[in-house]
């Protein structure tokens, strides 16, 4: 049995998806606050779902129980309810969940975290790295992967960058190379590594095949849509000073992977692909697959 902890994220269901797709019996754990019809979709993809939050150590006492291994997704950066703060889920709840899984014999424990060696330092960078240290200290397996900005949240009309409407807003000059990533890659990667005996007890890269600028981006989107676009530039150095005149954690965060995304962060996967041979998704095709929806919707 593998739990999925943020089973209803963009991420988490991809997960569920592809671990029922290989075979794995699935615990999803959800909020009971969640979208019935996200929760309907874990449980026709044969998934047992259940009610929990990171929140609430006894509802995870729960979850873990009878559980072989676990993939966790869950962030409140991108999914925010009351009381969800970088503290008390990103960090203090991933330390809740690391020792109820370690008190109930969990084996193998798959933490989806950011790159670590990110130039700009935030609350939620703080509490990646914390909640890696104590999963390391911890008696069980582990594999930490260290994601790249992913396609479908940063190449998206969430950040500024939208297709349907040839509108990209770029942070900085656009020349910084970032290793984009998709979604279905880093599932497949964390799914992929839970029977890679090579993927214990480390962290390893998760990224694109490709290091590229957003202004190599834009243009595959114009070739791609046939379209050009209008390209807003957000100084770096307006960057900085949302950065420091930032007060909420949150702010404070995405002032610091904004400033992150617009200087570069280029990955080698070649260490990662040795252990995990597989075909990652181009930007050119991420760019082809939005277009082809945006036209199916036209």
């Amino acid at each position: 049995m593998v739990l999925v902890i943020g089973a209803t994220g963009l991420l988490g269901r991809e997960v569920v998806r592809q671990l029922r797709i290989s075979g794995y019996s699935v615990r999803a754990l959800a909020r009971s606050t969640s979208n019935p019809r996200q929760m309907q979709a874990l449980q026709q993809t044969g998934a047992e779902v259940v009610y929990g939050d990171l929140k609430l150590p006894t509802s995870i006492e729960a979850a873990v129980e009878g559980v072989e291994a676990i993939i966790t997704t869950a962030s409140s950066t991108l999914s925010r309810q009351p009381g969800d703060s970088i503290q008390t889920v990103d960090r203090d709840g991933y330390f809740t969940l690391i020792d109820c899984a370690e008190k109930a014999g969990v084996r193998r424990f798959v933490y989806t975290s950011i790159a670590p060696d990110m130039k700009y330092e935030s609350p939620l960078t703080r509490a990646k790295a914390e909640v890696a240290q104590h999963l390391r200290t911890s008696g069980m397996e582990h594999t930490v992967l260290a994601a790249n900005f992913f396609m479908e949240v940063w190449l998206s009309p969430m950040l500024g960058f939208d297709p349907q409407n040839a509108r990209a807003t770029i942070y900085g000059s656009g020349t910084g190379p970032v290793g984009f990533v998709s979604l279905k890659d880093v599932a497949r990667i964390a799914v992929t590594s839970l029977s890679v005996n090579e993927c214990r007890n480390r962290t390893i890269s998760v990224a694109g095949p490709a290091n590229m600028p957003l202004l190599e981006v834009v243009q595959i989107f114009e070739r791609s849509s046939g379209r050009t676009f209008a390209v807003e530039h957000v100084p770096e150095d307006a960057l900085v000073a949302k950065r420091r005149g930032a007060t909420d954690p949150l702010e404070q965060t995405f002032a610091a992977l904004m400033l992150e995304y617009a200087n570069g962060c280029p990955m080698d996967m070649k260490e990662t692909l040795s252990m995990l041979p597989m075909r990652l998704t181009s930007v050119q095709e991420y760019a082809a697959s939005v277009m082809q929806l945006e036209s199916a919707r036209a």
